[in-house]
C-alpha cells in the first residue's frame, strides 16, 4: 500500500529484515538447535538415553513362628504353615494330627516345635512311662463315654488330656487325643463281693419333688451314654443319701441329692446344690479330685450297692441295696 511504501521508504533493507526476524516466534527447540554447536565432522550428536533407576526387589521377611497359635475361622493347616514358613507335615506331627484331621476355631496348635526340620528322635519310653496318646477323629453319634469305653480309658482322662470341660461339645470331624491307660488313682481292692439282698416286693412311691430330681438324674445319665444298670445305681444312691431331695444340709458339709461334700473336692456348695451338676459329678467325677461311677473299673460286674459305695464311700456300704427294686420301678416310670 502507498502508506507502507511511504513508511518503509528511507529505512535500510537490512534493518527491515532484522525487525521481521525479531517479531517471528521461535520455539525453544528451534532456539536450542540453532545455538547448539556443531560437532566436528559435521554430524549432530545423538541425545543421551534417559537414565532408568535400577529396580529393587523387596523380599518379604519371613514371620517367625510363635510357640502356639490359636485357630480362627477360615484357617487351614497348610495356610498356617505357609504363613510362618513351616512344613505342613511338621505342623501335623507337632500336634499329633493326620492329613485328614480337621481343625476348628479356638483350637490351639503348637508351632514352636514344628520349626525344627529334623527333630531328634525321642528316646524309647521306659517301661514305667505312660503310654503315648493316640489321635481319634469323632464320628456322628459319638459320645465321650462311648469313646472312653471303646479305647479302654475314662471320661475324666479324655477331658484332662484335651483340656475340655464337662460342658464341652464334641462334633464329627473333630480330632481328640486318647490317653494311654488311665492315670486315675486305683481304689483299694474291694472285699470279696457279698450277694445283694433279695429285692423287696414293695416300691416306694415318688413325690413330685422326688420325681423331679429322679428325672434330672436319668436325663443326665442318658446324655452321657449311661446304660440302665448305671441309672439304677444312681437312683438308689440318691434315695439312700437324701431321699431324692435336694438338701441344703447333711452330715458334716454334705449337700444336695447325693450329699456330696465341698471339702472332699466335689465342687462348691452352689454347684453341688445344682441337680444337673451333682448328677454329672456322680457319673464322671470331678477331674483330678473325685472318681465317678464311670471311672470305677468293673462297676458293671458289681452289685448295685457295691457300685454305689465305690462312688459314695459311705459309712453304711450295704444301705443302698434296699432301694434297688424301687429304683428299677422308678426308671420304668420315667
Amino acid at each position: 500500500m502507498p502508506v507502507i511504501r511511504r513508511t518503509t521508504m528511507g529505512i535500510p533493507l537490512a534493518v527491515v529484515a532484522a525487525l521481521t526476524a525479531a517479531l517471528q516466534p521461535t520455539s525453544a527447540a528451534t532456539a536450542d538447535v540453532r545455538t547448539s554447536p556443531e560437532p566436528l565432522g559435521g554430524h549432530r550428536s545423538r541425545p543421551a538415553p534417559p537414565t532408568v533407576a535400577p529396580t529393587t526387589t523387596i523380599v518379604p521377611t519371613a514371620v517367625s513362628a510363635p510357640a502356639t497359635y490359636t485357630v480362627v475361622s477360615g484357617d487351614t493347616v497348610s495356610a498356617i504353615a505357609g504363613r510362618f514358613g513351616l512344613e505342613v507335615a511338621a505342623v501335623l506331627t507337632a500336634n499329633g494330627l493326620q492329613w485328614s484331621s480337621v481343625i476348628y476355631p479356638g483350637q490351639s496348635l503348637v508351632l514352636g516345635g514344628a520349626a525344627e526340620s529334623s527333630p531328634a528322635p525321642a528316646p524309647a519310653p521306659a517301661p514305667t512311662e505312660k503310654p503315648a496318646e493316640r489321635a481319634y477323629e469323632v464320628v456322628a453319634g459319638d459320645t465321650l463315654i462311648g469313646i472312653a469305653k471303646k479305647h479302654g480309658t475314662t471320661v475324666s482322662s479324655i477331658l484332662e488330656t484335651n483340656g475340655l470341660t464337662r460342658s464341652s461339645i464334641i462334633y464329627p470331624g473333630q480330632t481328640i487325643a486318647i490317653p494311654g491307660e488311665a492315670a486315675a488313682p486305683v481304689p483299694a481292692p474291694a472285699p470279696e463281693p457279698v450277694p445283694s439282698p433279695a429285692p423287696t416286693a414293695e416300691t416306694t412311691p415318688l413325690t413330685s419333688e422326688m420325681r423331679s430330681n429322679a428325672a434330672v438324674i436319668v436325663a443326665v445319665g442318658r446324655s452321657l451314654g449311661v446304660d440302665e444298670q448305671g441309672l439304677v445305681v444312681a437312683l438308689a444312691a440318691a434315695m439312700q443319701e437324701s431321699g431324692l431331695r435336694n438338701l441344703d444340709h447333711g452330715h458334716a458339709d454334705s449337700l444336695g441329692i447325693f450329699q456330696q461334700r465341698p471339702s472332699q473336692g466335689w465342687g462348691s456348695p452352689e454347684q453341688i446344690q445344682d441337680a444337673t451338676y451333682s448328677s454329672t459329678a456322680f457319673f464322671v467325677g470331678v477331674r483330678g479330685k473325685t472318681l465317678g461311677l464311670l471311672d470305677v473299673s468293673g462297676w458293671r460286674d458289681m452289685s448295685v450297692t457295691e457300685a454305689a459305695q465305690a462312688v459314695q464311700i459311705s459309712a453304711y456300704p450295704d444301705a443302698y441295696a434296699k432301694w434297688e427294686q424301687s429304683a428299677r420301678s422308678w426308671l420304668a416310670e420315667l
